[in-house]
């Protein structure tokens, strides 16, 4: 989960499923850094080396899906 293992607030979930976009944008940080976890890939690198790196088109398209997935939640 996000910066830390804290469920969010029942006030914030309502709010992000209601489209507000202060809460949507609490979800999407509560997640970053599973979302980053997910994406992350290796990469070769020329000098043979392998690298981590997260990738970006699969951050955003898991992004999206996170937000458009808010207003079908059934919060009650």
């Amino acid at each position: 989960m996000g910066k830390n293992n804290a469920l969010l607030d029942e006030a914030t979930i309502n709010a992000a499923v209601a489209g507000e976009s202060w809460a949507v944008d609490k979800v999407v940080e509560h997640y970053s850094d599973e979302i980053n976890r997910l994406c992350t890939i290796e990469k070769k690198q020329p000098n043979g080396s392998i690298k981590k790196i997260v990738d970006e088109d699969m951050r955003q398209a898991i992004t999206m899906k996170l937000i458009e997935s808010l207003s079908s939640f059934d919060a009650e």
